[in-house]
């Protein structure tokens, strides 16, 4: 048995516990519950990556006195800035690392909400929406309103929120850390300042990634991209 058919079966099992409570929508339940407990399981590497962020941002005071004295030298400044991390034994991407060791969970399970891998789960409903269908399928198949449509438009407000949040946060985060952007000159890390300028709006893709997947996938990244909101809102929280 592959992973993906070991995956499918569980969610399946899921939603067989679930149909008394969710009848027709048990899978669609079953999907988020069964990512959710992924996202429990991954849970303590986004710690890791939260002590990581946190050791980083308590060095910045240092970095903001080398930017000021290495202020017209900015290769000089780049060497100051390691050896201080190498130093204080922080890396320049902790926080990162951890978080880049969660990617191949969630490729698999976006694969299998999204792929051949999971036809049995794509057969099923979130009430009047098939999981193997798309938001094209629901405009044309009842437009906006339709029962389908409703259904997207409902996801669609709640990645909208939780990107607003993300997006709220970030501003904050990169206000709070100008060496992410690169601000004063120098960068921890060569081009890293521009991923941080960018990143406040990389959350509202989800809604271009809700609108072109199967209703399956959609629920998956729904569900995923709402748990790492609150997850990162805890973690990461000011004392």
């Amino acid at each position: 048995m592959s992973v993906f058919s070991l995956f499918a079966h569980l969610v399946e099992r899921l939603a067989d516990l679930l149909a008394p409570l969710c009848h027709g929508s048990a899978t669609a339940a079953a999907i988020v519950l069964f990512t959710a407990l992924v996202r429990l399981l991954v849970h303590p590497l986004s710690r890791a990556a939260a002590r990581g962020q946190r050791a980083r941002a308590a060095l910045q005071p240092r970095i903001a006195e080398l930017r000021e004295r290495h202020a017209r030298d900015p290769e000089r400044l780049r060497r100051a800035v390691l050896e201080l991390h190498a130093v204080e034994k922080v890396s320049p991407l902790s926080g990162i690392l951890p978080s880049l060791l969660q990617l191949p969970a969630f490729f698999l399970l976006y694969h299998l909400f999204s792929g051949a891998s999971g036809h049995s789960l794509l057969a099923h409903r979130l009430f009047a929406a098939p999981l193997g269908g798309r938001w094209a399928d629901a405009l044309a198949d009842g437009g906006v309103l339709g029962g389908a449509g409703l259904v997207y438009l409902g996801l669609f407000a709640l990645v909208a929120g939780v990107a607003f949040f993300n997006y709220l946060r970030a501003k904050i985060q990169l206000a709070q850390n100008p060496v992410l952007t690169g601000a004063g000159g120098g960068e921890e890390v060569p081009g890293l300042g521009a991923v941080g300028r960018v990143m406040p709006f990389l959350s509202f893709l989800t809604l271009v990634t809700v609108a072109v997947v199967p209703l399956a996938a959609a629920l998956y990244v729904v569900t995923s991209t709402t748990w790492s909101a609150v997850e990162r809102a805890a973690l990461y929280r000011r004392p």
